[in-house]
């Protein structure tokens, strides 16, 4: 470890962040086009989890399942490429769990598209209410202050 690395514990992170994959190195799971060995996943997302997340997030949570679909897609077309069997590689079970939460994410998104559309109907409403009620006590009071003027006329007379 050199001197740099244990004073600087921010240059090792920034080293880190700066040798990042790009661009077609994302396509391959730790540098490799076939994993050697199986590696462990979690779950899909559930909607539940989803419904707490803001836009932001769940836009950002979309685009790496993207990534990770693709990385996939490759995985599995080098397979196939090299004539290995599903019997000793298949990532059917990432590939179901990725599918999975893109598709909650798009119903939640799509939940709240409805919940917006329908407020916006509810505000429409009310508004066309209120001025049909602003309306109706314009009119009422305009005919009360003419009756008052007229009476006030015909007691002056």
């Amino acid at each position: 470890m050199s001197f740099f690395s244990r004073s600087f514990p921010a240059l090792n992170r920034l080293k880190q962040l700066a040798f990042r994959p790009r661009g077609v190195e994302e396509f391959f799971e730790n540098g490799v086009t076939l994993p050697t060995e199986k590696s462990w996943t979690g779950r899909a997302w559930r909607a539940t989890e989803l419904r707490l997340k803001s836009f932001d997030d769940l836009h950002k949570l979309w685009y790496v399942l993207l990534k990770e679909r693709n990385l996939l897609a490759v995985q599995t077309e080098e397979a196939r490429r090299f004539h290995i069997s599903k019997q000793y590689f298949s990532n059917k079970g990432r590939e179901m769990k990725c599918k999975k939460s893109m598709a909650r994410i798009k119903f939640v998104l799509n939940e709240r598209r409805l919940a917006w559309v329908e407020a916006n109907k509810l505000q429409r409403l009310a508004r066309t209410e209120e001025s049909a009620v602003n309306t109706k006590v314009a009119s009422s009071s305009s005919t009360a202050s003419k009756a008052t003027t007229e009476s006030a006329a015909a007691g002056s007379a």
